[in-house]
Parts: structure tokens; C-alpha cells; sequence
């Protein structure tokens, strides 16, 4: 695509890196067949061709209006079109530009601006775990809105007492997980000590940054970014933890583009390179390990796995994960358009209800289809809203893994 950059961002960091995939698409459409939210609303500026156009336009000089900014918005950021491009258009850290500079220039009506910023502020707040218990305590009095996003509390089990394994990793203390769903936290933590590893939290790390870089705030998420690289930083350097360990893609998938958002930073752009070479998605660490702990679980589990975007498009880690789940003993069962985000997408299910609860009942018709006893998946965004749609238990792959492990003990 031929591109002629305006004066303004011609010379910037953000206006280089844009110019560079603006050259790379061709305009062959193949992304738009597995887009979303162009498959529910059928508009070509909900579509990643029709995106990378108005992005375009910005960049050249044309001046961003509030439909501009409203299609920029709809992107869930699945990157199932980069999954699908020809040409390795990295549709994603456009689309990450493109909102950056339209937010600049575009002030937001009120209520959006500030639904998002008590979204965000909530989803940060220390707060946030009483007011979650809460919830949870009343959650049948709820009103069905909000019952979707306050998840039925399930008790966490004790920790392992062991701790002197040889192996030794580190996992991040994240934001919303540990109040809404302990559980994963804790079958992680007991899985790999099942397998030999020790598991521990770095003091000082929290959210990935992914909350607030998606939420019109991507300055503070730099911010959270560097916090968590100062955090993990004196622990790598002595070389006894070998990996960081995560059990939400979302936040693997955050952490993996540390490198890329601070490449700029001459104090922080190494540390971060050196950071994400050591992280780790949860089944990268369990995978060598599947036919030990096969023999100590059930076989032939029922279960439908659904690959959250972030660890299928964004890390390419689906094919793993599914063969770690065939080699513990489950049999998967198949559905279509696996590929297809499930609508969840961090706070976007908040932000855009109503394509986020089409595309979550499309995605569980498909896996209904199959009969499956449980669903499988690896985010906590997606278990939550998949599970607001069925009554077939919705699971991280480790929860289940660790209660099977806890039973065959007891």
C-alpha cells in the first residue's frame, strides 16, 4: 500500500512504525472472512481492511471524527486477522496507534469517557476484591447484567507446604484474578508442585498493563509495565527462577509485547527483551510433563477447549495446548470456528454488550454442538463470559487438572 504520511507523524516513532504496516497490507480482504465484528455487523469499517483505512487517513492528514474513534473502538484486538494475512500486516500494534492518535484528537462524550475511567479505576482499586466478595455474596440478587460479571466464588484449597523444589518460578500477582476466580492461581501453584516446580509471587508486581492500555490509558500502563520489570528484575538475576509463569493469556500475551512498548526506553528496552524470553504460558511448562501426570488422572473427560484469542493469535499457542490437553487423557471434542474470538476481550464485554454477548452465544452453540461435560479454557476473561451463557461448567484447563490430581490423592 502506498502511504503519504502527514508532516506531523512522518518523523515520530508511533508515524514510522505505522507507515511500516501500512506498506505491508495489500488490501486483499482475506481478514476480513475471519473478523468478528464484521461478521455480526457486516460494515466494512468493522472489518481490519476498513480500520487500516481510517487509520490511513489519520495518518495523512485527515482530521478523526467520533465515528472514526467508534470503529476503532469496536475492535476486539483478537488478531485473528494477523493469523489470516499473507503479507504479516501486525494489524495489532496498528490498531494500538491508530487509538492512541484518535484519542488525542477526539475528546470523548462524557459518559464514555468516564464509564471507562471508573472501569478502569475499579478494576486497579484495591477495592476491588472486597466489593468482588461482596458481590459474590449477593449474587443472586444481582440484576443479570452485572450477575455476568460477579462469577459464583469457589473455595481455593490450601497451598502446597513444599517449597524447596530446584525449580523455581515466578507467577504475577495480576489484578482481577485473584479476587474473581483464586482458584487458577492456586491449582497452578499446586499443579506445578505436582510436576517438581515451586511457584512464588514477585512483591511489588500487579497488573500486566493490559487494563489500562486498553482503556484510553496507555501512559499509566507503561507505567505498570516498568513496575513489574523492577519487580521481577533482582529476582532473574540470580539465576534460580527459570521462567515467568502465566495462567491468563491475556496477561502472557501483555507481557510477551513488553519488548515492543518499551523499545524506546533506553532504561527499560533490554531488561524487558531479556524479561520476555523468560515468559512462559502455564502449559509451555506443564507439556513435558503430561505423561507423568496422565497416568494419575482420569481418562476420556468430555471437554471442549476454546483457545482465547490472546493465547492462539497473539502467542500461537494453541496447537500446544490442545495436545497437552489430548496427552492428560481428555477427550476433546471438536466445534466450529474454534478461531473466532468468544466476544469476552477484557473490558470490552462491558464496553460493547451487545456484539459481546452475540459473538459468546454463537461461540457456545458451536461447542454445545459437541455434548461436552465441561468447557476448557486458559483466560479468566473468557471463562467468566462463556460461562455467563451456559450451565455446562466453564473451567482454566489447570483447575480441572488439579482437582482430578486431588481426587486420585484423596
Amino acid at each position: 500500500m502506498q502511504t503519504n504520511l502527514a508532516s506531523w507523524a512522518r518523523d515520530t516513532d508511533l508515524g514510522k512504525e505505522a507507515d511500516a504496516i501500512l506498506r505491508r497490507c495489500v488490501h486483499c480482504g482475506f481478514c476480513t472472512a475471519t473478523c468478528p465484528t464484521y461478521q455480526v455487523l457486516g460494515d466494512e469499517l468493522d472489518s481490519p481492511r476498513g480500520r487500516i483505512y481510517l487509520i490511513k487517513q489519520v495518518l495523512e492528514g485527515a482530521e478523526p471524527t467520533q465515528s472514526t474513534q467508534l470503529h476503532l473502538d469496536r475492535c476486539l484486538t483478537c488478531r485473528n486477522c494477523e493469523t489470516t494475512c499473507p503479507s504479516g500486516v501486525e494489524y495489532g500494534h496498528l490498531i494500538d496507534i491508530g487509538r492512541k492518535i484518535v484519542d488525542e484528537r477526539v475528546p470523548r462524550k462524557w459518559a464514555d469517557k468516564t464509564k471507562r475511567n471508573l472501569l478502569r479505576r475499579a478494576m486497579l482499586s484495591p477495592m476491588f476484591a472486597p466489593a468482588m466478595r461482596l458481590g459474590q455474596a449477593v449474587r443472586g440478587l444481582l440484576p443479570d447484567a452485572l450477575k455476568r460479571k460477579v462469577p459464583e466464588r469457589r473455595d481455593a484449597g490450601p497451598l502446597p507446604v513444599v517449597t524447596g523444589h530446584a525449580r523455581q518460578v515466578l507467577m504475577l500477582t495480576g489484578c482481577v484474578q485473584p479476587a474473581m476466580m483464586p482458584t487458577i492461581d492456586a491449582a497452578t501453584i499446586r499443579v506445578l508442585d505436582a510436576v517438581g516446580i515451586g511457584a512464588r509471587l514477585a512483591p511489588g508486581a500487579g497488573c500486566c498493563g493490559a487494563v489500562s492500555f486498553h482503556l484510553d490509558a496507555q501512559d499509566a500502563a507503561l507505567a505498570q509495565m516498568r513496575a513489574n520489570v523492577d519487580a521481577w528484575w533482582p529476582l532473574l538475576q540470580g539465576g534460580g527462577v527459570e521462567a515467568i509463569v502465566m495462567n491468563a493469556s491475556g496477561c502472557g500475551a501483555m507481557v510477551k509485547d513488553y519488548a515492543h512498548h518499551l523499545k524506546h526506553d533506553p532504561a527499560y528496552a533490554q531488561k524487558a527483551a531479556d524479561i520476555v524470553a523468560l515468559v512462559k504460558d502455564v502449559a509451555e511448562i506443564v507439556a513435558p510433563h503430561a505423561q507423568a501426570l496422565r497416568a494419575r488422572l482420569p481418562q476420556g473427560t468430555r471437554a471442549a477447549f476454546h483457545p482465547p484469542c490472546t493465547l492462539q493469535h497473539w502467542q500461537g499457542l494453541r496447537p500446544l495446548s490442545e495436545q497437552l490437553l489430548a496427552d492428560l487423557g481428555f477427550a476433546l471434542q471438536p466445534f466450529a470456528d474454534k478461531h473466532l474470538c468468544c466476544g469476552s476481550a477484557g473490558a470490552y464485554s462491558v464496553l460493547n454488550p451487545e456484539i459481546a454477548l452475540e459473538l459468546r452465544d454463537r461461540k457456545l452453540d458451536a461447542i454445545a454442538a459437541g455434548g461436552p461435560d465441561v468447557i476448557l479454557s486458559a483466560n479468566i476473561g473468557c471463562i467468566g463470559h462463556l460461562q455467563s451463557g451456559t450451565d455446562t461448567p466453564v473451567r482454566h484447563w489447570v483447575e480441572v487438572v488439579d482437582e482430578q490430581l486431588r481426587k486420585a490423592a484423596a
